[in-house]
């Protein structure tokens, strides 16, 4: 138990750590004790072509999924080491020329210059040891190069299995070197090598022969796990090198090979090529001598390697379950980083009017009013624990009637941060629609919202530093919006400010508190009062037209985008505006790619809402929340943007056709998940996906399309189904 302890901690010290990032499926996998395989990305940045390089990263992360273990790929981005990559971070790796191939030797001065690159086995090796990674996967390691006792050319692979207790599964030492030399040094290392299958033979990163025989062998995943295990067990600071061959089908001949790297080898001689450019010179040399045969065999053996790698992973996890070491205790769980969300919970009642024309002057509109709970931190909360991201939840209420039926109905949010006071009322809010379902008047008496105070939300400071994302909204008060978004820049936490009205939503901008902000989400009239509040020009009437809308959401929108990743403007019935910088032909809304690309162009894409007759409108108060919800749980699962904002309509339109102002229906997380496959997932008893994406699509095949034009200093991205 002390052990485990003494890891959890480490694990919590390099969750902080200002070098790194981790994304949150990792973060989640560290804390709940799943298997993970670390991947390394001096491949996609340097071993492949685009877009071989990308196909070949997106293959390999879903395969190691597909057998149990949860995929880090290890990549320098910005200065900062990366311990998971989002799919916009893989395509920035794979199609960015000039990358720092990194290993040792390099990280630190990567890191001081803040620049970007592809970590090597050894780069990889280091971060994964850090954060407690045990199986990591290459296509074949470095070694001891042809005329190494001459030029002393050896990679700092060899070294860092020495030093460094991780287990690497590749398919042996690549080919191009001299790989008896490399066992006498990895002997002299104190690395245990063993060949895994049914022969000792080494194999030879194409070729499943090399002429040497391992000092081991393990035939399985358990055998290899359990020889893992044992290393953990000693404490060795030595690593294992665990040699998968090549797959029968895709294996290279010998002879053809070793022809062509000797070609590739004297080319490199007469070009004066030595170093960590010489092995991608020699690889892309023998691909082209190859015509192509020595690309198809390497991406066939990284693929193998990941499968048997991500085996051995799940293997060694079912292992120390066996020991009793492999659950962590409760209290490690219990402090599982999580999205934070801090904000306003309301008791609402909703009165919508039967006609479209309210009646004014003291008399009754005929209609239905209902109850539901809502607070726009309270919907984003319940929206994302739907979605299966539950976060924790810091607001206020009342010790009364009201807050005895929030809890009851909120049994399946973290509502631990939630404090009870007494002789307070919770918050109540009303909202009058009219039978077209637009939003006619709101009253609330929401003075306990001020209690949600700086030194209230310090309590929870752990929990901000930790947090993966931090949403906060506009019923808070200015001194711990101003605390929280100093809390983020200090340990370079993403923030979302939800603005919740036009009253409310230059909270942040009276300081500079608001250059801590990663995302934004008002609606036009929000992003007007903000610019009024920053001194920027603004429009005295908003238009209705949508061209005309869309372009003065991008005027508005701009001065915000000198700090903030993305303003996500909400249009109503008109879908939604995404403002930011392009990142692989979209919108981005990864803070790591903003800070790269903070040069780049201005762009903006607009989504259309799902389909919704006025008829069908039962209540607007959630839909901007449960669009956040579904854009933010996309976000945190690694999704592109598309697909982000797929989800984020979805889970709005849903809000739209329920009483409640969170959608509470059965099939909610299934329908957003089917989005990012662009396949149906739901079970047989479907809710509908209420028109947004087809069911039994045939092949797949996804019927969205796009147009683009410039448009005032944007590259306009207009969409539509």
């Amino acid at each position: 138990m002390a052990a485990v302890t003494y890891s959890i901690i480490q694990v919590r010290r390099f969750l902080h750590d200002a070098h790194f990032r981790v994304q949150s499926s990792v973060q989640e996998a560290l804390a709940s004790g799943k298997p993970i395989v670390a991947l390394e990305s001096a491949i996609i940045a340097h071993g492949m072509p685009y877009p071989q390089n990308l196909s070949m990263a997106r293959n390999v992360e879903e395969i190691v999924r597909t057998h149990g273990s949860v995929p880090a790929t290890v990549g320098i981005l910005n200065g900062k080491i990366h311990i998971g990559l989002n799919d916009e971070e893989l395509h920035f790796l794979a199609k960015s020329e000039n990358l720092v191939k990194v290993s040792r030797r390099d990280l630190p001065y990567v890191l001081s210059q803040g620049s970007s690159g592809g970590t090597t086995v050894s780069g990889t090796m280091i971060a994964a040891h850090k954060a407690g990674i045990h199986v990591f996967v290459t296509g074949g390691i470095g070694g001891v190069h042809r005329g190494g006792e001459i030029t002393m050319d050896v990679s700092t692979d060899l070294t860092e299995l020495g030093r460094t207790p991780v287990a690497v599964v590749s398919a042996g030492v690549k080919s191009i070197l001299d790989i008896g030399r490399t066992l006498e040094f990895l002997e002299t290392q104190g690395v245990c090598v063993a060949a895994f299958g049914e022969s000792r033979e080494f194999p030879a990163f194409f070729c499943r022969q090399s002429g040497f025989q391992a000092p081991y062998q393990v035939q399985n995943e358990e055998e290899a796990a359990k020889l893992i295990a044992s290393i953990l067990a000693l404490g060795l600071s030595s690593g294992v090198l665990i040699a998968v061959p090549c797959p029968k089908e895709q294996a290279a001949s010998g002879q053809i090979f070793e022809d062509a790297i000797q070609q590739a080898l004297k080319e490199a001689r007469s070009k004066g090529i030595i170093g960590k450019e010489l092995t991608p010179f020699v690889l892309q040399r023998v691909n082209e001598l190859t015509s192509g045969k020595s690309l198809d065999s390497n991406i066939a053996l990284v693929q193998n390697n990941a499968r048997v790698g991500s085996r051995i992973a799940v293997a060694l996890g079912k292992l120390k379950k066996a020991q009793g070491k492999g659950n962590l205790p409760q209290s490690g769980r219990a402090t599982a980083p999580q999205p934070v969300v801090i904000g306003g919970t309301n008791v609402d009642f909703i009165a919508k009017a039967r006609n479209a024309t309210m009646l004014v002057g003291g008399q009754t509109n005929t209609g239905k009013v209902s109850r539901t709970f809502g607070g726009v931190g309270r919907n984003l909360a319940d929206c994302l624990s739907r979605l299966g991201r539950t976060p924790f939840f810091i607001s206020a209420m009342g010790k009364d009637e009201h807050s005895e039926s929030i809890l009851r109905y909120c049994s399946h949010m973290d509502m631990g941060g939630v404090l009870q006071l007494e002789g307070h009322n919770t918050a109540t809010y009303c909202a009058v629609i009219t039978g077209s379902g637009e939003l006619s008047l709101g009253l609330g008496d929401m003075d306990i919202h001020q209690q949600i105070t700086e030194h209230y939300v310090s309590r929870y400071k752990q929990h901000l530093c930790m947090a993966p994302v931090v949403c906060i909204d506009g019923n808070v008060p200015i001194a711990t919006i101003q605390y929280v978004c100093q809390i983020a820049r200090e340990h370079q936490v993403p923030v979302c400010y939800e603005p919740t009205d036009e009253n409310k939503a230059s909270k942040p901008f009276l300081s500079d508190s608001w250059r801590a902000l990663t995302y934004i989400s008002p609606n036009l009239r929000e992003l007007r009062a903000i610019n009024r509040t920053l001194g920027h020009p603004v429009p005295t009437d908003l238009p209705s037209r949508l061209e005309d809308v869309v372009r003065t959401a991008m005027t508005l929108a701009c001065p915000l985008l000198t700090q903030l990743c993305c303003v996500v403007v909400t249009l109503g019935s008109h879908g939604v505006l995404l403002c930011g910088r392009s990142m692989g032909g979209s919108v981005s809304l990864h803070p790591g790619t903003h800070t790269q690309n903070a040069a780049g162009e201005l762009c903006a894409a607009h989504y259309p809402a799902v389909p919704v007759s006025r008829e069908e409108i039962v209540n607007v108060s959630g839909a901007g929340d449960s669009l956040m919800g579904g854009i933010i749980s996309g976000l945190l699962a690694g999704y592109d943007t598309d697909t982000c904002v797929r989800m984020g309509l979805l889970s709005a339109s849903f809000s739209l056709h329920s009483r409640a102002a969170i959608a509470a229906l059965q099939n909610f997380q299934y329908a957003c998940a089917g989005i990012q496959s662009r396949t149906c997932q739901k079970p047989s008893d479907c809710d509908g996906c209420l028109g947004l994406y087809t069911c039994k699509l045939p092949r797949g095949k996804c019927d969205l399309k796009a147009v683009s034009r410039e448009t005032g200093g944007f590259q306009q991205s207009v969409r539509s189904t």
